[in-house]
């Protein structure tokens, strides 16, 4: 990975690559980045931001191969009741 991070979740899409989004990076800093895996190439790309900074969150591959990004906690410790799509 480029940024280092826990309390991430992980997904893999319909093209065998793994999205990797939000959780926490080094310090009590909250991410609100995301990044792609190819284990073809074994490379990380940085993808696009999600809305919100988040960690402890869920994650599901939907059908059309989105991926929803829902809930979880910001800085501070507030849970969220908004989601993301990627």
């Amino acid at each position: 990975m480029n940024i280092a991070r826990g309390y991430q979740i992980v997904s893999i899409l319909a093209n065998g690559s793994v999205l990797v989004t939000d959780g926490q990076g080094n310090g009590s800093s909250y991410l609100n980045s995301a990044e792609l895996y190819n284990p073809s190439t074994g490379n990380w790309t940085t993808t696009g931001n999600m809305s919100i900074a988040r960690s402890r969150h869920i994650a599901s591959t939907l059908a059309n191969g989105s991926v929803l990004v829902t809930g979880g906690q910001s800085t501070g410790g507030n849970f969220l009741n908004s989601a993301d799509l990627y």
